[in-house]
């Protein structure tokens, strides 16, 4: 009778619920609190509050790492990074990741830190990338942020649950980011707005981990509370080496009550783009090969996992990006870029001409390692293109798949990779 959402919630609910219904307020235990570099404020939060607070509640349950503007571009976050190092130490934090790691929603899965059936937040909005480790995951603000540092819980409203079933095969060069652009471009992205959005059928069942991830961290571009991708097998073989915690899905039940279902056949999906300045502004790559590009990005928490940065290679194997282009590669973690290393993707990378940076946040939101100028276009595999977004209100932010990024990049325009 129940959802995803709704066990993982009445689970965690102080209560102990044995079942809740969407529109209930609950007060939950939170399994994981996560903390970027909005640490910093949530630590100054903290540290004005009384003094009978000096201690997070659950030193093993806040993770903190840094992920953006790392390594600090300039001394203002430089003083915010050793602002939360210090905070670290102070509250003798267990985990606490530093600069070299990567960004947070590779590293918290790869860590062993998510598994199913939890309820996590995050100081990030994408924090809903973990609902493809079959967790309940949500961002948070500072504020409470620092509510959950010093209670270990949060009050959460029971979202109602869509489905959207896409079936089919995929075509040659379509990858999962397709398939979210389509559904916003078809349904807008409010579609999801406070809902839990299951993303089920054969098309996702078939789906790697690392594409799933896809899915779900820009289910919150679709509005999403959480963002849940098939909670099966591949979850658990993915996590079995990294984590000593108990492993068990949370399904929905066949007879839980869903408030809307979407049918997708896969075949009608194309590689597709997300034109300025909105992710449901989706029109077809093949549509658009008038359009200039002066930067390709592939990266990001979205599409900076090893498969990403594998096709992207694969395209320009033995090739030369256009002269007009700057390719900007950024892994997800530390252990993507040595993967990439040791299995030649990074020379590939390099030898078509692209720069490969350490595993951070980078250029996606707009903080440094490739900003873009007034008239720049830039064709980027990460999740918003909101103007000014990546540098000047006067450039433009095409999102797309890592396949047409590279693509895009060979030709210096955006191409439909099916066609080179």
């Amino acid at each position: 009778m129940s959802t995803i959402a709704e066990k993982i919630l009445a689970k965690a609910s102080v209560e102990k619920r044995e079942s809740v219904k969407p529109g209930e307020y609950l007060n939950c235990n939170i399994d994981l609190a996560m903390g970027h570099i909005a640490l910093a404020k949530v630590a100054v939060n903290f540290m004005g509050i009384k003094k009978k607070y000096r201690k997070v509640w659950d030193t093993e349950k806040v993770v903190g790492i840094l992920d953006h503007f790392s390594p600090a571009p300039s001394e203002r976050w430089a003083l915010a990074q050793q602002l939360i190092r210090k905070f670290a130490r102070t509250q003798d934090l267990k985990y606490f990741y530093d600069i070299k790691e990567g960004i947070c929603h590779q590293v918290i899965p790869e860590k062993g830190h998510v598994v199913p059936g939890m309820l996590v937040v995050g100081t990030d909005s994408h924090t809903t990338t973990y609902g493809a480790f079959n967790a309940a995951s949500c961002g948070i603000g500072y504020t409470d942020m620092t509510v959950v540092f010093i209670r270990g819980t949060l009050w959460f409203k029971v979202p109602e649950t869509q489905q959207f079933i896409v079936n089919g095969k995929l075509d040659n060069m379509v990858m999962s980011k397709d398939i979210i652009l389509y559904i916003a471009g078809k349904y807008g992205s409010d579609i999801g707005t406070y809902k839990s959005m299951e993303f089920i059928g054969d098309t996702m069942e078939n789906l790697t981990i690392a594409s799933r991830m896809t899915i779900s961290n820009m289910s919150l571009e679709l509005g999403a509370k959480f963002g849940f991708t098939p909670p099966d097998n591949k979850i658990i073989d993915w996590l079995k080496p990294r984590t000593n915690k108990a492993l068990e899905l949370v399904k929905t039940d066949e007879d839980a009550k869903i408030s809307e279902t979407f049918e997708i056949d896969a075949e009608d999906i194309e590689p597709l783009v997300a034109c300025p300045h909105s992710v449901d502004n989706v029109k077809k790559a093949s549509e658009l090969e008038d359009v200039e590009v002066n930067q390709a990005f592939v990266g990001s928490c979205t599409n900076g996992r090893l498969e990403d940065l594998e096709i992207a290679a694969n395209i320009l194997d033995g090739k030369r990006i256009d002269d007009n282009v700057r390719l900007i590669v950024i892994p997800a973690s530390q252990e993507i870029w040595l993967e990439a290393a040791k299995t030649g993707i990074s020379e590939k990378l390099i030898k078509a001409g692209g720069i490969i940076c350490n595993p951070n946040c980078g250029p996606c939101f707009g903080a440094h390692m490739g900003m873009l100028a007034g008239g720049e276009n830039c064709i980027s595999s990460s999740n918003r293109n909101f103007q000014g977004r990546m540098g000047s209100e006067k450039a433009g932010i095409y999102l797309a798949s890592p396949a047409t990024v590279a693509a895009s990049a060979l030709k210096g325009k955006i191409t439909d990779p099916r066609e080179l």
